[in-house]
């Protein structure tokens, strides 16, 4: 059974999201967007854990359910700001939460040490050890997450962030962390360039501040749970995930027992792939940026250092760019497809906004008794052709999407990429 999981997302309480964020918003769009499970986030906000309480349905499984069946994991990203060895540390790190019970203990312990109810991402000055000491006392089924790791100013190996390498990092618990989350910026095979991370299953999700289909599951992890008997066909789903279990998507993260691969976005298509400045409207290739040592030709001020110049520092020598591992010896090898939103494409080849009636329409009409997932992943031509009533442009376009053929210029300096089509 194979169910694509969006686990990093956020709630209406989070700063910058979108304020019609509800269980029921998140439910139905997930559905339109082909997402069979997702993150509760901000679970401990006081709140939201509220609407959570009231609107999910717990059991031994460790899943969530919606009164109609729909599957949640509890799940909270939170901001670590420290000083260590005498340096600022800027690090965000998603954790799942088995149950309600767990969740209460791991916010009783966090009002111990700050705020809660002031954002669904509140920031503690606690040590990414202490934390995940913190948490794993309370319970060992508590998975640790860093977060978007590349993005400069909160992700682990993010230029402002304070680290070089996991251990670095999280020290003597640096065998507790199992997986990272590589961001919008970045894709599995940059990530595999890195050898310290041969053993760390890496994961996908949209990081969405909104649930509009063009944001929430835009990346995703798909797990396979072929222990799961029952067939994946949509009047099968609900049944199938009553089987589903917490301990389940523990297995695929920690042993990648389950792990079937990720869906990204072209790297270039995140905000902070390549370096740049926005208020100058420059933006540079990591070799450009040496020749500049870091400094905006504009203004003089520091460039923001993107995802692409520190994969570059972090590589392993002998893992230049486009190395290929071996799957047999690389543990965290895994299937990943690249895939523009939808919405995106439309917006494009339209030449409309991304959220104007016009896009939407055609979104609508496209993908209408089915998913976006489905006509980006499966649909055939033929079908793609009657979908779009014969339009070749958006047919071809949704292809060449699938084969990973469409240009991105590349995003910096907190701007989106910007597709362009040929």
């Amino acid at each position: 059974m194979k169910l694509i999981s969006d686990l990093h997302i956020h709630s209406r309480y989070s700063r910058a999201c979108s304020k019609d964020l509800s269980i029921k918003t998140l439910e139905k769009y997930a559905k339109i967007k082909g997402v069979n499970i997702l993150g509760t986030s901000d679970f401990a906000h006081p709140e939201w854990i509220k609407e959570l309480k009231s609107e999910l349905t717990e059991d031994e499984t460790g899943v969530l359910k919606t009164s109609s069946g729909f599957p949640f994991i509890l799940s909270n990203e939170l901001s670590l700001m420290y000083t260590d060895l005498g340096k600022g540390r800027k690090v965000h790190n998603v954790i799942l939460a088995p149950n309600f019970d767990v969740v209460d203990q791991i916010t009783d312990e966090l009002k111990k040490r700050g705020r809660i109810d002031y954002d669904g991402r509140p920031i503690f000055k606690i040590p990414c050890p202490e934390f995940v000491e913190m948490l794993h006392s309370i319970s060992k089924d508590i998975e640790v997450i860093p977060a978007h790791i590349w993005t400069p100013h909160f992700g682990m190996f993010g230029s402002s962030s304070g680290f070089d390498s996991l251990k670095d990092a999280f020290q003597e618990k640096t065998k507790s962390i199992h997986a990272i989350e590589t961001g919008l910026s970045s894709d599995p095979a940059m990530n595999w360039r890195i050898k310290e991370l041969d053993k760390i299953s890496l994961l996908s999700f949209s990081d969405s501040h909104s649930y509009w289909p063009w944001r929430l599951g835009r990346e995703s992890t798909i797990f396979d749970f072929k222990n799961i008997k029952d067939a994946i066909e949509p009047k099968d789903q609900n049944e199938a995930i009553t089987k589903l279990t917490y301990k389940d998507i523990l297995k695929a993260i920690r042993i990648r027992k389950g792990l079937h691969g990720t869906v990204e976005v072209d790297p270039g298509y995140g905000k902070y792939h390549v370096d740049g400045h926005r208020n100058c409207n420059i933006s540079m290739e990591p070799s450009e940026t040496l020749k500049h040592k870091g400094i905006c030709p504009k203004c003089n001020k520091p460039l923001t250092i993107g995802v692409l110049y520190r994969v570059e520092q972090l590589a392993d020598k002998d893992r230049p760019e486009n190395y290929k591992p071996n799957p047999r010896k690389q543990e965290n090898v895994k299937d990943f497809k690249t895939l523009i939103p939808l919405s995106d494409i439309l917006s494009a080849i339209l030449g409309r906004a991304v959220a104007t009636k016009t896009v939407t329409e055609e979104y609508y009409r496209i993908i209408k008794d089915t998913n976006e997932y489905h006509i980006l992943l499966t649909a055939s031509k033929k079908e793609l052709l009657k979908r779009t009533n014969g339009n070749d442009k958006i047919t071809n376009a949704i292809l060449k999407n699938r084969e990973g053929k469409l240009k991105v210029t590349p995003g910096y300096d907190g701007m989106y990429g910007q597709l362009v089509l040929t």
